[in-house]
């Protein structure tokens, strides 16, 4: 089954419905990721707003043109940050806005859309299952730092390996995979991934 737009708004939601009642600990560091919790989340709000003005200007060659910058040395690189003083429902405000965007733009993308990415160009199937891998992986990351329990829907997790990790051999828990596909589980009969990247363009046809 293919990666959709739905799939894009399925992802925001759960996630916005996971935090929304978090008030503290979003200064906490995100997991094993260097970032905190808010600028994870910060980073994810960029990462669905590049996906989606990038698919929908339809750039080949190189990245859209957004300035960009650290607000911190050792912070992640962004064109999208939400004012401190909007508060964590603000934050989610920023995360939900920007992916309400990506999901418009998929929906709405024709079929021969491509645009580039540094893992190869992507289709909008593609860039909504990128969109959505952001989104959960990251929840994860948020959810070690606030303390906040987190899973994702098997099927969906399942679809977004499948989509962006051909290669990958799943097991019977969708989601432990997905994060052992990016580095941040082990499972039983394979070490901890310290590289890897993920299928960004078409999926041949068979």
């Amino acid at each position: 089954m293919p990666v959709t737009a739905d799939d894009v708004d399925l992802s925001v939601r759960l996630t916005i419905e996971a935090f929304g009642g978090v008030a503290d600990g979003w200064d906490a560091p995100a997991g094993t990721l260097e970032w905190t919790c808010w600028e994870t989340a910060e980073h994810v709000a960029d990462d669905l707003f590049f996906y989606a003005t990038q698919i929908g200007a339809r750039a080949l060659r190189h990245a859209v043109p957004f300035g960009y910058g650290a607000l911190r040395e050792g912070g992640p690189d962004l064109t999208i940050t939400a004012r401190r003083e909007a508060g964590p429902a603000g934050l989610l405000q920023v995360v939900e806005a920007c992916g309400a965007l990506l999901t418009a733009v998929v929906r709405t993308a024709p079929p021969e859309a491509r645009a580039h990415h540094v893992f190869g160009d992507g289709d909008a199937e593609g860039f909504a299952a990128m969109g959505v891998a952001e989104m959960l992986v990251h929840a994860h990351d948020i959810a070690a730092g606030l303390g906040v329990g987190w899973q994702p829907p098997a099927d969906l997790c399942a679809r977004v390996l499948a989509r962006l990790f051909p290669d990958v051999t799943s097991t019977d828990d969708p989601w432990r995979t997905l994060l052992w596909a990016t580095g941040r589980d082990d499972l039983p009969d394979r070490p901890r991934r310290t590289e890897w990247r993920w299928h960004s363009g078409p999926i041949p046809a068979a």
